[in-house]
């Protein structure tokens, strides 16, 4: 693949293993393709190739299929049939078809002509599939299921939460942007609302991580794993760190980056003139000029977005319009949605889709450069003749995001036309890609211990979270009275609900997200090349060779933390 080239819509694959109108309704139309593969004679190299390039085709549809009904229940919760179709994939679709992938795995790498092939080019994939024999165990397909199925509640239950602020019923999300005003009486009404509704399901919440940790714990026990954590780290493939090196980026991070933000909270209290820094202190301008708005509806929003990411590079502006002209987005708030935002790669088509939940905020433009990150990544791996090559592992899926956040930094005056505005935007982004460091260290480590400690209970759990929130909060903030609601902080976080341990690689890639930003400061040119090259490779190279090919270090020593933290805290500096 040429990366220079001009960008245009991706040519959905010409099916050669499916019929080109196949559609994926039940288990019984997919059946005879996977039966065919399994049965399938192999007797030389190009055959096995021939088998893999329709595997691939096979996979590219059936998780297609599964994107669509996941970005259907999300985009309503409340919706029955969606839910349903969503369920019966999970339910009846996936345990059938788990078999068949680990009987591939086993038929693939027993091939006599497994070592024929291409070693650079499948030496990452066949990696992959080695260890996913390791770890397959049939006992777990219908514990999976119910896992599965159980982690759609944490969604349900959060996206029907609303609040009541001046009188007027609103999401979560919506209510979030009052904590910006410059009225602190508001600001503070609106804190107490929100934890005050979201403690109502503590107990619900409680009870349903009870559920899914006993599953996950059975899960790793049948495979042969002595906790849920170390199965995590062979089910993810992390052959590039340990447990141990997550430890060390935890203390890094106490080290390096607490002192920084204790530093940004004093200073925030003496700009405010506060006797006592609150919770709900934390977002509104210190300047008490009302919060920013960078655009006024979806629309917008996607249309400067476009702008934004042409100044970037041509190509990436058009990713974003044929996003946009297929549909691919759903970006408003509203009451029934489930929370949170991402981008869903469409391995068949080649056009990702965008979730989130926009209020018209600071924070939903940084979402949508995030997601577009990750968009632009599934637009230069859509080449890969592999489907599982586009798979990219979380550390470098979050690096192509991340780093999107603070390049397109550079071209926010699309969004802000007053010079003002623009500083106080990127002041607010740099101070949060700060503050995000404690808390991902803060949450993975937490993680460590509840799959360490399976039977722990409710009353540990609260004095953990506590314990270890006080290592990474900053001693500047004055949480007294808010006790309760401080025991629970960990219930905002849906990915220790959703996806366990799927949470530190945002930590590692926001430190090569920093010097990846470092780089297109000193060379705009020579940056975004790097990182189009380490993007088009997909999952074809180790994390340490992608992060190499864009330019950075996979490292997180605490040396190297405090060096880029140090440029970040200078940044800020020029910014005032």
């Amino acid at each position: 693949m040429n990366v220079n080239s001009g960008a245009m819509k991706p040519a959905k694959k010409v099916r050669v293993f499916l019929p080109s109108n196949f559609g994926l309704s039940s288990w019984e139309q997919i059946e005879p393709f996977f039966a065919d593969l399994s049965g399938r004679s192999i007797t030389s190299t190009a055959e096995l190739e021939k088998w893999l390039l329709d595997l691939s085709e096979l996979e590219a549809v059936y998780k297609e299929n599964q994107a669509w009904r996941y970005i259907h229940m999300t985009g309503d919760t409340a919706n029955k049939d969606f839910e349903a179709s969503f369920n019966y994939f999970a339910s009846e679709i996936e345990p059938k078809a788990a078999p068949f992938f680990n009987a591939f795995n086993k038929k693939l790498i027993a091939s006599p002509f497994c070592d024929s092939l291409n070693k650079e080019k499948y030496r990452i994939y066949l990696r992959s599939v080695r260890k996913q024999l390791e770890i397959y165990r049939e006992e777990n397909i219908p514990l999976f299921t119910e896992i599965d199925l159980l982690s759609q509640d944490y969604a349900k239950i959060v996206g029907a939460i609303t609040v009541v602020i001046g009188g007027k019923e609103m999401t979560l999300q919506k209510a979030a942007s009052f904590l910006k005003s410059p009225d602190r009486a508001l600001r503070e009404e609106t804190y107490r609302e929100m934890i005050g509704k979201r403690l109502l399901f503590k107990d619900k919440l409680d009870e349903l991580f009870d559920k899914l940790l006993k599953l996950r714990n059975q899960v790793a026990l049948h495979a042969g794993f002595k906790n849920y954590r170390d199965y995590t780290f062979a089910a993810y493939g992390r052959f590039d760190y340990t447990p141990k090196d997550c430890a060390h980026f935890h203390d890094s991070i106490a080290g390096a980056v607490v002192p920084v933000i204790y530093e940004l909270d004093c200073k925030r209290k003496e700009e405010l003139k506060l006797k006592s820094l609150r919770p709900w202190d934390m977002e509104v301008d210190t300047t008490g000029l009302p919060a920013l708005l960078p655009f006024r509806n979806s629309k917008e929003l996607i249309e400067r977005t476009i702008a934004c990411f042409e100044k970037i590079h041509p190509d990436f502006g058009s990713y974003i319009r044929i996003m946009d002209e297929m549909g691919h987005f759903d970006l408003e708030s509203r009451k029934g949605k489930a929370p949170g935002g991402y981008n869903y790669p469409m391995p068949e088509i080649g056009v990702p889709f965008i979730f989130m939940n926009s209020v018209g905020s600071v924070r939903d433009l940084v979402t949508i450069v995030h997601e577009g990150g990750h968009a632009i990544h599934s637009f230069l791996s859509h080449h890969l003749p592999i489907t599982e090559s586009k798979n990219v592992p979380s550390e470098m899926a979050e690096l192509a995001s991340m780093s999107m956040e603070l390049i397109s930094m550079e071209h926010w005056d699309v969004f802000f036309k007053s010079p003002e505005d623009l500083r106080r935007a990127k002041l607010e982004q740099l101070e949060k890609v700060i503050d995000s460091l404690p808390w991902i260290a803060l949450v993975d480590k937490f993680q460590h211990w509840l799959y360490l400690n399976p039977d722990h209970t409710h009353a540990m759990r609260r004095e953990t979270w506590i314990s270890y929130s006080k290592e990474f909060e900053s001693k500047a903030i004055d949480f007294s009275g808010l006790e309760e609601n401080r025991a629970y902080g960990w219930h905002r976080q849906l990915h220790i609900f959703e996806v366990p341990f799927y949470y530190i690689e945002y930590g590692f890639a926001q430190l090569g997200a920093i010097a990846l930003w470092r780089n297109y400061k000193r060379d705009p040119v020579k940056a975004i090349q790097q990182y189009r090259e380490a993007l088009s490779l997909g999952y074809t190279k180790t994390i340490v060779e992608l992060y190499e090919t864009a330019g950075i270090r996979f490292e997180f020593s605490t040396e190297y933390v405090k060096e880029l933290v140090g440029f970040v805290k200078s940044e800020i500096a020029k910014l005032g």
